[in-house]
């Protein structure tokens, strides 16, 4: 069974940093890319961040590039994305997926076949 599980969501003041977790439980972590994307109220899923297995290649959203870090643990299963002076804009509900077809990194959430449930992350301004 694959499991994917995020942690360290939470309330933060505009400017803090806040750093998710996903943990992955199962075979898929090995080989492939990971990425996480995130749901505000009322909005579409978007596409945060992506990594390759390897972690040599990454590829952010405009919105969050200057601001944010993805990076993963193959020992682990554990995969993290750091984020750096919050704004409220960055509330949302943050998910981690797992990319079911391989090559380049995608963008499109119907590239990710496995979720976690997500871990909510809101910004006070």
């Amino acid at each position: 069974q694959v499991q994917l599980v995020e942690s360290g969501g939470g309330l933060v003041q505009a400017g803090d940093s806040l750093r998710l977790s996903c943990a992955v439980s199962g075979s898929i972590f090995s080989f492939n890319i990971m990425g996480w994307f995130r749901q505000a109220p009322g909005k579409e899923r978007e596409f945060v961040a992506a990594i390759t297995w390897s972690g040599t290649r990454t590829y952010y959203a405009d919105s969050v590039k200057d601001r944010c870090t993805i990076s993963r643990d193959n020992a682990k299963n554990t995969v993290y994305l750091q984020m750096n002076s919050r704004k409220p804009d960055d509330t949302a509900a943050y998910y981690c997926a797992h990319q079911s077809t391989r090559g380049q990194i995608a963008t499109m959430r119907e590239e990710y076949g496995y979720w976690g449930q997500g871990t909510q992350v809101t910004v006070s301004s």
